[in-house]
């Protein structure tokens, strides 16, 4: 650990309510989704790796590979998003920042995670959030400074009423040029995600 270092934490445990299966689990290609978020987190420049897991914990653990990541458990995952990223922001420890990255979201590969990463680290804000083609998306980077702000978070939607509360000298927008990935929330963007990526989804 080092205070030079940008910690990933991905975050792999929602509860699935709107798909009504947990999406972590669910096939792509040789993997599952959170599985091939997971590598390409791993894949990518990023010093730490954390995985958080909580719905469907055991079957999301057991269908992924670490090859460097650690792995933490949300207990209190059913509250929201906000408290698997301060899960993994305890886990992450001693650190310059993290940056927060969904574990539904397979479009993030490790170049998106290598090129915001980069202009962080040329140029370190606050925060960080990727300008798409099409909009600003994930994956954010809070630096060390932020995170007593993180630790106040509370729900779902909260870190984005975090980022758009403050000034754009603040939270640096780091220009992407590609559309918008999606996240995986209905069985429809399951299929176009495949499509997207190029494989097959599983058939219901």
């Amino acid at each position: 650990m080092g205070d030079h270092e940008v910690v990933g934490v991905l975050l792999g445990a929602g509860s699935s309510r709107r798909l009504g299966r947990p999406k972590q689990t669910l096939p792509l290609a040789d993997t599952t989704v959170l599985g091939w978020t997971l590598r390409d987190a791993e894949q990518s420049a990023l010093d730490r790796v954390c995985v958080v897991l909580g719905g469907a914990a055991d079957e999301a653990a057991r269908a992924i590979r670490p090859a460097r990541a650690s792995v933490v458990h949300n207990a209190a995952y059913g509250t929201g998003c906000a408290s698997s990223l301060l899960a993994g922001l305890d886990h992450a420890g001693e650190c310059a920042a993290i940056m927060m990255l969904l574990g539904d979201m397979p479009g993030v590969d490790a170049t998106v995670i290598d090129a915001v990463l980069g202009a962080w680290r040329g140029d370190p804000s606050w925060a960080a959030v990727t300008a798409y083609d099409d909009g600003l998306g994930h994956p954010f980077v809070f630096s060390v400074d932020a995170f007593s702000a993180l630790r106040g978070l509370q729900g779902d939607k909260a870190v984005w009423k975090l980022v758009d509360d403050e000034p754009e000298d603040r939270v640096r927008r780091v220009r992407v040029r590609k559309p918008r990935p999606l996240d995986i929330d209905t069985w429809d963007d399951y299929e176009e995600v495949s499509r997207q990526l190029g494989v097959s989804p599983l058939r219901t």
